[in-house]
């Protein structure tokens, strides 16, 4: 099968992210990055089930934390779990319509661009200066990060963005291209940070996660190489051979 026959297959949470529930080290992790605090009010965009706004209210003891979901029957274990603290709110609404204005730091983690596009021009035109906005696998859109801690990026407002790719690329990964070996240890280390992959799976997926950031790379023309190394020839082969997974479609052209 071809990768869009593959992505067809697999769940819905899979591929838009909606009830993945991350460990709560790892939430700790990015709200330590975030530097949360006392004197912080906390946002969870799309929080679902997530243990952010409960862990924001009683670890960190933050002004306010608010959790908003479209999902209503996903918020109802959190609901029930925070029923009883005074700084939590749950909102059961669409983050582009909900007033945000008062937060200073926010928990952002969608793939739509038509959210991101409009979610951005909010934080920039809403938020007090120095607002700070968690994201996950990258800053939104073309934003340079102020904090990076990979997977996990803080972003402040007012926002800096990027002239090009290769200018992000830089300030995020210390170099203008990514290489294949590049892309595996971001895949093996998007994986292990999340902490939501079972052993058996994390090969596989290292694999599929490696390629698929490579060949971005080399369709945006970031990539290091000047052609299609053997390792990215040899992995696709494994892909195509033992998983039916055909990922060639998606190389945009065979020369750089």
């Amino acid at each position: 099968m071809n990768i869009n026959e593959f992505v067809s297959t697999l769940p819905n949470s899979v591929i838009t992210g909606n009830n993945v529930s991350l460990p709560d080290n790892v939430i700790k992790r990015m709200l330590r990055l975030a530097r949360l605090n006392k004197n912080d009010i906390f946002y969870d965009l799309g929080c679902g089930n997530s243990n952010a706004v409960y862990i924001a209210s009683t670890q960190y003891k933050v002004k306010k934390a608010i959790g908003i979901e479209k999902r209503k029957k996903s918020v109802i274990e959190l609901i029930k779990k925070t029923r009883d603290l005074g700084n939590v709110k749950v909102i059961v609404d669409d983050i582009r319509r909900v007033d945000i204005a008062d937060g200073n730091v926010f928990l952002f983690w969608f793939h739509d661009d038509t959210v991101i596009k409009k979610m951005i021009q909010r934080f920039s035109t809403e938020l007090k200066k120095g607002s700070r906005i968690i994201s996950i696998w990258s800053p939104p859109d073309m934003i340079l990060p102020d904090k990076i801690d990979f997977p996990f990026f803080v972003s402040r407002t007012p926002f800096k963005f990027a002239n090009s790719i290769e200018e992000q690329i830089k300030a995020i990964y210390g170099q203008k291209c990514l290489d294949f070996t590049a892309a595996w240890l971001l895949g093996d280390k998007y994986l292990e940070s999340l902490e939501v992959v079972p052993a058996r799976y994390k090969r596989f997926l290292n694999i599929l996660y490696s390629m698929i950031i490579w060949i971005n790379a080399w369709n945006m023309k970031v990539s290091c190489e000047d052609e299609i190394p053997p390792p990215v020839d040899s992995y696709l082969g494994i892909l195509r051979t033992f998983f039916s997974i055909d990922l060639s479609s998606l190389i945009q052209h065979k020369d750089k």
